[in-house]
């Protein structure tokens, strides 16, 4: 899994030599080499819109937890409030807070039993997140296990679920085709979970490391197409989805980072951590919030551009070209009162841009 041999190596996927052998270009993606594209990233793009696309997210961090007073450990440690798990196999998706109310990062946990949880996180995360679960979760006799051994593919499109459906084990197929959206179900090994970081419909797939390259052959003969982290990004902003490290860091809390929607106020007396900076910040007023951005003229939004508002000045987190809507797009930071127009200052230059709700493609059509 790399290491230091003279040089920095970094890591592989089970997948990657499939990526290799179906054409995909190779970048350093958070220490993991990953495929940015497998020749057209607008294509991979337009692919996912419209039917179905897969993507290796093999790089993001399996972790079970288990143990008795394991629901009791997650309503203290994550924002959202897993009480809202109730049925196996549901999902919920939250950020675990430092103390001050900073993101150490989102993720998304399945309810498995009354013993064991599922938590997905981000790659770039992973040793900070570790560490930090491993640190609360001893208060509450929790096992954190990391599941390295298992691979995740992601297929998402309109025709992604039946299109998944020809490549699926036949007992995992009886159990996925009765998934409603943000749920899971295991079958053995194989986990399936109808989620996804696009915008669109589809399947987050779990199953062992040893099985992956052949679903991957299967997931092609089924007329589903790789896509690569340059669709994904594009699909995600396209969704007004955030992406950890630039919509929201440790430095920021969700309240300024549109995740206001993820804290479970509810009940009172549920102690989480950061609830009490929350509250403060909260009660002080906000000041800032993400929105959205749609470029009116010629050039493409990039992250940490200046935004000039009404209301004051405010800041780029993401931004690209949007495929589906031929413009480019952005979420920015700006200030609560801000609205209408704006301008972004790209190369020197003052460009207007209209403010609007930080989503942008709804079911493959523009909002």
């Amino acid at each position: 899994m790399g290491g230091l041999t003279g040089a920095f190596m970094a890591n592989k996927t089970v997948l990657f030599d499939k990526h290799v052998e179906y054409g995909g270009k190779i970048v350093d993606f958070a220490g993991w080499e990953m495929p940015v594209n497998y020749g057209s990233q607008m294509d991979e793009h337009h692919q996912v819109r419209k039917d179905a696309g897969m993507f290796d997210v093999s790089h993001m961090v399996v972790v079970d937890l288990k143990g008795e007073r394991v629901r009791e450990f997650l309503k203290y440690l994550l924002a959202n409030n897993v009480d809202k798990l109730q049925d196996s196999g549901k999902a919920l998706y939250s950020c675990m807070l430092r103390e001050d109310g900073g993101v150490i990062d989102d993720l998304i946990v399945y309810f498995m039993d009354e013993s064991w949880f599922r938590m997905v996180v981000n790659a770039a995360t992973r040793d900070k997140d570790l560490a930090w679960l491993q640190q609360h979760a001893a208060d509450f006799g929790v096992e954190v296990i990391e599941r390295p051994e298992l691979a995740m593919i992601a297929v998402q499109g309109p025709n992604a679920r039946e299109k998944a459906m020809q490549a699926l084990p036949v007992d995992v197929v009886e159990a996925a085709g009765e998934l409603n959206r943000f749920y899971g179900c295991a079958c053995g090994e194989w986990f399936v979970g109808r989620t996804g970081y696009t915008g669109e419909d589809g399947f987050e797939i779990m199953l062992p490391e040893t099985e992956a390259a052949a679903f991957w052959d299967k997931l092609a003969a089924a007329g589903v197409k790789p896509a690569g982290l340059g669709a994904r990004d594009t699909l995600r902003l396209e969704a007004g989805m955030n992406l950890y490290g630039t919509d929201m860091t440790e430095d920021t809390s969700p309240l300024i980072s549109g995740l206001g929607w993820t804290i479970a106020w509810e009940p009172e007396d549920r102690n989480f951590i950061g609830r009490e900076a929350l509250e403060k910040e909260k009660a002080e007023g906000v000041k800032f919030r993400l929105a959205g951005l749609v470029l009116e003229g010629r050039g493409v939004l990039r992250g940490h551009q200046k935004v000039m508002t009404d209301a004051g000045e405010g800041e780029i987190t993401s931004g690209t070209f949007s495929p589906s809507l031929g413009k480019s797009i952005a979420l920015a930071r700006i200030p609560k009162e801000a609205s209408g127009k704006c301008q972004v200052e790209i190369r020197g230059k003052l460009v207007d841009a209209q403010i609007v709700k930080p989503v942008f493609v709804r079911d493959g059509q523009p909002v």
